[in-house]
């Protein structure tokens, strides 16, 4: 049986067409090969790169490094025109409950207080001090220091879990059981067996919409830099290198011994992931979804060498990741030094891609092939290079004199990830009541179906899916820097049946 979509869910698809552009196709059916190893350009690749590069003058770094600045904002619209694509909160408002009131639940407060159709109804934490300073941010929210009274309340629609990543699974599991749609920080957990769990549950559970912490998932900027990276511009794929470097003690500090080791469980190893789990799951993340695969293996090291302060957590460590096809991945990171911040490249056969700040910059080989749109573009000489300048216009003839600027997002990652909970989270329950009173509530099969239509209309955002093997890239990269070993991926590990 073939299910067809309600009114109510084709008006939403209609206010949502454009938004859903935005969205990534689900990784399904994955294969341990790399698609992007075989991708070759085509007249429609080329095509899609010259709609993709959008403004951005060069920035005075990039240019003398002979980089050619990439802006993956999408282009602005005609105010009032059919397809422009900015939200202005017509969903309806989401009643949601923050539950771990720490430093990012507070920043994820402060994100929520910028999207008109979220309401924080209810707070909790079980320090006080937190939840006060919370409370200040949300005044109006009900304060709780038990989250099962959090999952009692009915005005609760959905829960953003933000506690401890080792606390995670038991919350998250009794507020699906609750009702509530979920909205999970990544690392989704530290161990395998909780991982999966959540997992299971989450896709086991039809009727809600769960959302796993990675917020590039959502980010406009970084999906269309993806789009531009599988059109195969790269050539053939040879690398990745991640890094993240802040001089700084990840240390909290309380006049309490017991509070004071309860807030820094990330520098235990029994319950943390470290730096690689805790800080570089999300540049992992980016990199498996870019290249479209899973690593075959990773080899680890880590050192403590700058905060002896009783920690036994590493405060530098590096991972290099095995992929498919011989594709390697480096991950670096140090608390002890701050140079050169953090960035993604992706280097191929034809250019390197850099990303920062979100914004990214294209780097060709002098054997490239040519693209079509170089020929018009504005090129800035440095030493024996020569870096083409892709701003807006720039491709055009009648508009080299012309000075390109940057378009700017205004809006954070974080805030795309945010929105994008909100609004799946209304249009999943829509969906499920439309289903309800057309068909059998009973047809679970049939629900599934009918979901999975509706997939089309839903704002890009990491599912559980990608939220677990995000966690199962990093637990055991984790575990391969603690070990100082190399681990080989099992095929079984990231499969969920």
């Amino acid at each position: 049986m073939t299910y067809e979509f309600g009114r109510r869910s084709e008006v939403k698809e209609l206010r949502l067409q454009m938004d859903a552009k935005a969205t990534i196709s689900r990784r399904q059916g994955r294969s341990q090969t790399c698609p992007l190893m075989n991708m070759k350009a085509t007249p429609q690749s080329d095509l899609n790169r010259r709609d993709f590069l959008k403004g951005g003058s060069a920035a005075t770094l990039m240019v003398l490094m002979g980089g050619v600045p990439i802006n993956a904002a999408e282009e602005k619209k005609a105010e009032g025109s059919a397809e422009e694509t900015h939200y202005k909160g017509e969903a309806p408002p989401l009643n949601v409950g923050v539950i771990g009131c720490g430093l990012w639940a507070r920043e994820i407060l402060k994100t929520l207080a910028l999207l008109p159709n979220a309401h924080v109804v209810a707070l909790c934490d079980t320090y006080a001090p937190f939840l006060k300073r919370a409370g200040d941010l949300a005044p109006k929210a009900e304060r709780y220091a038990d989250c099962a009274k959090v999952l009692e309340n009915k005005d609760v629609q959905g829960v953003i879990v933000a506690t401890p990543s080792h606390q995670h699974k038991e919350i998250v599991l009794a507020a699906l059981k609750a009702g509530k749609h979920v909205y999970c920080e990544a690392p989704i957990a530290t161990t395998l067996e909780d991982a999966r769990e959540i997992a299971l549950a989450a896709k086991a559970t039809l009727k809600l919409n769960f959302q796993a912490g990675l917020q590039n998932r959502s980010d406009k900027q970084l999906a269309n830099l993806c789009n531009f990276v599988r059109t195969g511009v790269l050539g053939k794929p040879l690398k990745a290198r991640c890094q993240f470097h802040k001089k700084m003690s990840w240390r909290l500090t309380s006049p309490n011994p017991d509070r004071e080791k309860a807030i820094n469980w990330r520098l235990n190893k029994a319950i943390s992931l470290g730096l690689v789990g805790e800080l570089g799951i999300h540049q992992a993340d980016v990199v498996n979804w870019y290249l479209l695969a899973r690593p075959v293996a990773v080899t680890g090291f880590g050192s403590l060498t700058q905060w002896k302060d009783g920690r036994d957590v590493p405060d530098s460590a590096m991972a290099v990741f095995e992929y498919p096809n011989g594709v390697l991945f480096n991950y670096e990171t140090t608390i002890g030094n701050s140079f050169d911040a953090d960035l993604n490249m992706f280097y191929g056969t034809d250019c390197a891609i850099m990303l920062r700040d979100r914004r990214a910059w294209m780097f060709k080989e002098v054997d490239a092939p040519l693209l079509g749109w170089e020929v018009y573009a504005k090129k800035d000489a440095f030493y024996k290079e020569s870096g083409i300048a892709l701003g807006a216009g720039q491709s055009k003839q009648e508009a080299q004199a012309k000075k390109a600027t940057d378009a700017v997002d205004e809006k954070s990652a974080l805030q795309y990830a945010l929105e994008a909970f909100l609004i799946n989270s209304h249009n999943h329950t829509a969906a499920v009541e439309d289903f309800n009173a057309a068909y059998d509530p009973n047809d679970v099969a049939g629900l599934k179906e009918y979901l999975a239509g509706q997939e089309k209309n839903r704002l890009a955002a990491a599912g559980f899916k990608e939220g677990y093997e995000s966690a199962v890239t990093v637990i055991k990269a984790n575990e391969a820097v603690v070990k100082g070993q190399k681990i080989t991926f099992q095929k079984e590990w990231f499969e969920l049946g």
